[in-house]
């Protein structure tokens, strides 16, 4: 952990300074989980859901932080947890399967006012959309989120080497896809 994360970790686990570290925190942070949120999820407001949710994860769990990881890294981990708790609970709750679920995301996607992109951008959530879904987190962070293999590694708790497998995997199955037309 460096110096200005040890820190803020200590202001948060202290009752007396928890809630203007928090704020901080949020100030710091909320937009790069969200992204890491809307990345798995696609949908703005799931996405803004599933970050409140973390959010009050992270505040109720931050005196179990040991400092064993990057700040960061602990709650990308949370945010990525429960983006995919959010999926299995709502493909549950449709009782269909997660592959159909994120179908219906992505087709859902191309009527969502807040996704701006083309249709290349629309092309490309297609293919990543196809992919096994640890093929899918790799390749958000590293593609979307430029995270180094190291940190993606603490995140996801996977060797740097399997993560580059994965991120190989994952480029090369996109551009068979994106090359069918």
């Amino acid at each position: 952990m460096n110096p200005s994360e040890e820190k803020l970790v200590q202001l948060l686990q202290d009752p007396a300074s928890r809630n203007e570290a928090f704020r901080e925190l949020l100030h710091l942070y909320q937009e790069r989980l969200y992204w890491q949120i809307r990345n798995i999820l696609k949908n703005h407001e799931d996405s803004d859901d599933v970050l409140q949710n973390t959010f009050i994860k992270i505040f109720r769990n931050i005196e179990k932080f040991k400092g064993e990881s990057q700040l960061f890294s602990w709650m990308y981990r949370i945010a990525t947890n429960e983006a995919i708790t959010f999926l299995n609970n709502r493909s549950k709750k449709l009782q269909i399967s997660s592959e159909e679920l994120q179908q219906q995301i992505i087709d859902n996607l191309e009527n969502d006012v807040y996704f701006e992109g083309n249709e290349i951008q629309l092309k490309l959530q297609k293919a990543i959309a196809r992919l096994p879904q640890k093929q899918q987190q790799v390749f958000n962070m590293k593609y979307f989120q430029e995270l180094k293999y190291k940190e993606i590694s603490d995140i996801l708790g996977t060797s740097e080497g399997a993560l580059k497998a994965s991120y190989h995997h994952a480029t090369k199955k996109i551009e068979e896809f994106l090359k069918q037309g």
